[in-house]
């Protein structure tokens, strides 16, 4: 199916159920981007179509165009948040990249155990968390090379602007095959298997896993409330959908919120720029906070 050059004023995009244009397609992505940082090309504009056609059906609409008003407006503020929900990528699996956890696991954490057990802290970010796999990893890092981390002031903050996913994760639940990437033996002591919603068995996450994952909706464009001193940070492939200078904004935003010596981990086709002397690259995708002070 062909579509309509986006330069083409309010000419429609092919041979559709609800009628949907370039112009609707720049409104949404507009919205988005406002709302999330987001950045959605041209190219994108069958994906918008893909993903929003359902939430269409669902409210009676008759075009994308009625749609744009309704998110545009102060009674279509909750639809607003599903559109965001609807069109964020949530692609995520337990100990994806997993050298970033093998990293975690054999050199950040070690030296920080003893002070730890002597009453200091351990802060983790997992920025992005989508459904809770990362952050869930990073528990269960922590957990294995401290079984007992529940009972000390650990703590993972599992962040999200999807208030869907958020939801997800606190409830905690993982099908077989969500789980297969976690070692057998620690799906045995840190999960609860449970009946899943088709009948087949489930994975929940313990009570100890859990009570090292804190989640909370946070739109990484917009204020962050932490005050926090973190370890290490996880912002793997989120910024990927935003624009060059809102990455390095979110690049520069997470230094002050790093202990010298502290870790950031982002995503394989990522690199952070635009943030000289407050990162050096210590291995792929595996940046360590420098002591100086932004610029």
């Amino acid at each position: 199916m062909t579509t309509a050059s986006p330069t083409n004023g309010e000419s429609a995009f092919g041979d559709r159920e609800f009628r949907y244009t370039p112009r609707d397609f720049r409104r949404i992505a507009d919205y988005l981007y406002t709302d999330a940082g987001i950045a959605l090309s041209d190219a994108k504009a069958p994906l918008v179509y893909a993903r929003l056609v359902k939430r269409i059906r669902a409210l009676g609409l008759e075009s994308f165009s009625r749609y744009c008003a309704l998110v545009n407006s102060a009674e279509g503020a909750d639809e607003r948040a599903r559109m965001t929900d609807a069109l964020t990528t949530n692609v995520t699996r337990f100990f994806r990249e997993p050298h970033h956890f093998t990293h975690l696991r054999n050199t950040v954490l070690p030296p920080l155990l003893d002070g730890i057990r002597k009453g200091g802290r351990l802060r983790i970010w997992s920025a992005g968390c989508s459904s809770g796999e990362e952050p869930y990893s990073i528990a269960l890092s922590i957990l294995a090379v401290m079984p007992d981390a529940a009972s000390f002031d650990v703590r993972v903050l599992a962040t999200d602007i999807s208030a869907q996913m958020i939801a997800h994760g606190v409830q905690g639940i993982y099908s077989e095959a969500a789980v297969a990437p976690v070692d057998r033996q620690m799906r045995a002591d840190w999960f609860v298997p449970v009946r899943g919603a088709e009948g087949g068995r489930s994975w929940k996450v313990g009570p100890a896993l859990s009570k090292l994952v804190n989640f909370r909706e946070l739109n990484l464009t917009k204020a962050w409330p932490m005050t926090a001193t973190y370890h290490a940070i996880f912002c793997r492939n989120v910024l990927i959908y935003f624009e060059e200078q809102d990455r390095v904004r979110i690049w520069r935003r997470m230094a002050p919120l790093l202990a010298p010596d502290a870790r950031l981990y982002i995503g394989h086709s990522e690199r952070v720029y635009g943030a000289s002397g407050l990162y050096a690259l210590e291995a792929p995708t595996t940046y360590r906070r420098l002591a100086g002070e932004a610029e």
